[in-house]
């Protein structure tokens, strides 16, 4: 379990589970032969993508990016679809820390899909409840509209069975929203139409959590745009500008997907500085 402080935060990587996607899709219109030199590719052109969320704690509060996938919210099929090799471990990862479910203040949601969205619910006497029971769920507007109402493509994705359960939960927000002290979480579009990143500053100190605008580190180029992206040109556009944000402050970049990169801290050049590892998996 890895872990790193930057300025007044603490923020600690869980196992949420893990997918392996097609490498082109995750890579748009990239060759294999550029992107596979940066991201080890299985024999099945799948990419190892963890959906790890992310334990923010600050000023007292514990705070959650993103859910994880969940553990029986999938069936065999859909495991198999998108090779998921391992289910949440959520409940036993907080309870190592001397933490519960209850005791998650906020879930910040960067976008609703179900690689990120099914933790948020639990199956308890046959019937879907909610897994963070006291916790305040905080997406954009546009994110949560398209949630209970997607349109032929994205109906794949956003699932009732992950937002039902916790619509008494669920706080939205127009163009960015203060989560505590220098956290925000901006609206940006781009993969989704609703997809936020979050971005933290504590005098010198700074992270952004680019989410699924920059999945992996080697999504670093700003023109390596997602086939899954809902909004490509977008994505590339506020990719751009945050990390030119990003480049500017030395900040840290956190992930939630990365199977080698747990953070990342890159100089004014866009070079590395330092980095926070993710142990290596046996998944092939």
């Amino acid at each position: 379990m890895e872990s790193i402080n930057i300025g007044k935060a603490k923020l600690t990587w869980l196992n949420g589970g893990v997918t392996h996607l097609d490498g082109g899709a995750m890579f748009g219109v990239v060759p294999r032969a550029l992107w596979s030199k940066k991201y080890p590719v299985n024999e099945q052109n799948q990419i190892e993508l963890r959906t790890d969320p992310i334990l923010l704690q600050l000023n007292e509060k514990n705070i959650l990016i993103d859910a994880g996938i969940g553990h029986n919210k999938l069936t065999e099929k859909q495991k198999i679809i998108f090779g998921v090799k391992e289910e949440s471990k959520l409940k036993d990862e907080l309870a190592s820390l001397s933490l519960a479910p209850e005791d998650i203040d906020i879930v910040c949601m960067t976008h609703l899909h179900f690689d990120h969205a099914c933790g948020l619910t639990k199956w308890e006497g046959g019937r879907l409840v909610p897994f963070f029971p006291h916790a305040k769920i905080i997406t954009s507007e546009i994110e949560w509209n398209e949630m209970r109402h997607p349109n032929i493509r994205s109906k794949n994705t956003y699932w009732e069975d992950n937002w039902k359960p916790v619509v008494d939960q669920v706080h939205t927000f127009t163009g960015e929203a203060e989560i505590a002290e220098g956290l925000k979480m901006i609206h940006t579009s781009g993969h989704s139409d609703g997809h936020a990143v979050i971005c933290y500053e504590d005098e010198e100190a700074a992270f952004i959590h680019m989410a699924d605008l920059m999945p992996t580190h080697a999504h670093q180029n700003v023109l390596w745009a997602l086939a899954y992206d809902d909004y490509p040109v977008t994505s590339v556009h506020q990719k751009e500008k945050w990390m030119d944000f990003g480049y500017s402050k030395e900040a840290w970049y956190t992930f939630y997907h990365d199977a080698v990169y747990r953070a990342l801290k890159f100089n004014k050049d866009g070079k590395i500085m330092e980095s926070v590892n993710k142990p290596p998996s046996s998944y092939k």
